[in-house]
């Protein structure tokens, strides 16, 4: 149809069109498999809003019953939002029967350490009380469900609209450089497909936005619609000012500092064993949390260049989170403040009108912590209160391990704490460097005392501790022993570390042996399963040599980089 075969060239346009035709089929197919998706997952949403308006009712009216018929009979999921689009909401509400409240579990989210508490003495859970609370959360919950639902409409719209423009544009490409009138056959063919013909997409947005205006927008087209296509968080030209200038400053600074050491020569200074065994550590625990941020803002940026969507994944309230530019922004000042009060420092002990207020000098590095923390629990809206917030409620989860259900947010902070033992072990440091008042004497005692070394110790494997009880809590929960083998992954290094730590404490051949064995252990055990069964790597049988079948990174050698740094890493133990 066309091409010709006595033509010169025909072989490439037989090449060419088979091609076309195999991507155009790779398209079809897998908008076909996405639209089922959507539309089994609108029947999920259709028995998620059959148990909130059975609750609904149950609240309003404890003795209304309902002799319904039940539910799902018969009734494709597109009806059933037709249904409730077409239907006022007290009716609907009566059609639905109240048994399937018999059938749902309703998570009230977050649930407190007291009640995991109750729930473990009693031996069994309380009844649901079928309560306001409960109420306002699973409409939060079928809110944020219905949200994001709507968006998997809108790409998958937009991946039907894009596609077809684009084999439009290569058919009037090939009619133009061949001269032919072959576009009009190919595209009345594309037009007939399920990629073009379907509108199983288009009705369900329509009655998913009727449904959300009318259930979680009180009848507000504009505010529902405000809900449902939340704006782009702009980037704000005064944040990147502000990081470019903070990041100068930081720059002027560190030479301001080498210079001053170099002019005085502080260097061969008979103080310089002092200042770096007692000063040096404490202004090290903001170096720690600036490198820690920067390598924090540069998932950031590479989620968002692969669009990944963190801010679903991690929960953040919609246009609250912080992107890479705003974690800059705070490393910088960070930065800034802590490079500034290490000048003041050294300028406090150089000049001659300061250099007697040696108490005043100590604490520096203290009211820079004080700062910080002042910050951090500031109630008003200001710098980010409500990533602080999110933080502080993700650390206390962390810390009350396991007494509250493990989100992906209390994990993955609670992995972040484990790559910063020598952080914590500097504010064991503080503590004692500050409440013992060896600033006072500018003397460090903290290595002469046995309650110190204990706490080095016990410091260090906090937060692999942590980590178990949180895989604990998820296989009593999940039944997925899968998670009590991740569990042995932290106690193994929980062991390495202990033993690693007395060893340089105490020496002696046997604490090597065992420091040694205890190491290697959990460095084969940890390598093996952060890319066996983390990251899904090594897999022999993957269409991508030792690596996973679906990859993000469009770079393969990035995966083996990442593989040689991790196993780095464990060496360190």
């Amino acid at each position: 149809m066309f091409f010709r075969s006595s033509e010169e060239g025909a072989e490439n346009e037989i090449v060419f069109f088979r091609r076309l035709d195999d991507e155009f089929n790779k398209v079809n197919c897998f908008y076909k498999g996405k639209v089922e998706e959507v539309v089994m997952e609108a029947e999920e949403l259709n028995k998620q809003m059959d148990a909130l308006f059975a609750l609904e009712i149950r609240i309003s009216d404890p003795h209304f019953h309902s002799s319904s018929a039940p539910l799902n009979s018969g009734v494709s999921p597109l009806e059933e939002i037709q249904d409730v689009e077409e239907k006022p909401e007290r009716d609907q509400t009566k059609m639905v029967s109240l048994e399937i409240l018999n059938h749902v579990k309703i998570n009230v989210t977050p649930e407190s350490a007291v009640s995991t508490l109750k729930t473990i003495f009693d031996g069994k859970k309380s009844d649901l009380s079928f309560s306001n609370k409960e109420l306002r959360t699973a409409r939060v919950k079928l809110k944020q469900a219905f949200v994001e639902f709507h968006r998997k409409l809108r790409l998958l719209k937009s991946y039907s609209f894009l596609n077809q423009l684009a084999f439009s544009k290569i058919m009037k490409k090939y009619d133009k450089i061949t001269s032919r009138n072959a576009s009009k056959a190919y595209l009345d063919m594309v037009n007939s497909s399920y990629l073009s013909q379907s509108d199983e997409v288009v009705k369900l947005m329509e009655r998913v936005e009727a449904t959300f205006i009318t259930h979680f927008a009180n009848a507000n087209r504009s505010q529902g619609m405000s809900d449902l296509r939340p704006r782009a968080k702009r980037d704000k030209h005064r944040v990147t000012f502000f990081v470019g200038c903070f990041f100068g400053c930081s720059i002027a600074l560190v030479v301001a500092i080498i210079l001053t050491i170099h002019a005085r020569d502080l260097l061969k200074s008979a103080g310089r064993d002092q200042y770096m065994t007692n000063i040096f550590p404490l202004y090290s625990l903001f170096v720690y949390i600036v490198l820690h941020m920067l390598m924090y803002a540069a998932n950031i940026y590479f989620w968002k260049r692969f669009r990944v969507n963190y801010a679903f994944i991690f929960g953040f309230k919609p246009t609250t989170e912080l992107g890479y530019k705003e974690i800059l922004l705070l490393s910088s000042a960070l930065l800034v403040l802590t490079l500034a009060a290490v000048l003041s420092n050294l300028e406090m002990e150089m000049d001659e009108n300061t250099r007697s207020f040696t108490t005043l000098t100590e604490l520096v590095p203290l009211g820079l912590v004080t700062v910080l923390l002042l910050i951090m629990v500031c109630p008003f809206n200001i710098m980010y209160r409500a990533s602080r917030f999110f933080l502080i409620v993700n650390l206390w989860h962390f810390v009350c391990a396991p007494l509250y259900k493990v989100t992906f947010p209390d994990f993955f902070l609670g992995d972040q704490l484990t790559s910063q033992v020598q952080l914590l072990r500097i504010v064991e440091f503080y503590i004692c460097y500050y409440g013992w008042g060896d600033f006072k004497r500018r003397s460090n005692t903290c290595n002469q005392s046995n309650t110190y070394e204990i706490f080095f110790i016990l410091v260090a494997v906090i937060p692999y501790w942590f980590r178990f009880l949180q895989c604990m809590r998820q296989v009593f929960e999940q039944k997925d022993y899968g998670h009590a083998m991740n569990g042995l992954k932290y106690l193994s290094t929980i062991v390495a570390v202990a033993t690693r730590t007395i060893y340089v404490q105490r020496r002696g051949v046997v604490m090597r042996i065992m420091a040694a064995s205890s190491s290697g252990a959990a460095t084969i055990y940890n390598t093996y399963w952060d890319m066996v069964k983390d990251w899904g790597l090594l897999n022999c049988d993957s269409k991508n040599p030792l690596l996973r079948d679906k990859l993000m990174l469009p770079n393969k050698s990035v995966y083996f980089v990442a593989m040689v740094a991790l196993y780095y890493n464990y060496m360190q133990l």
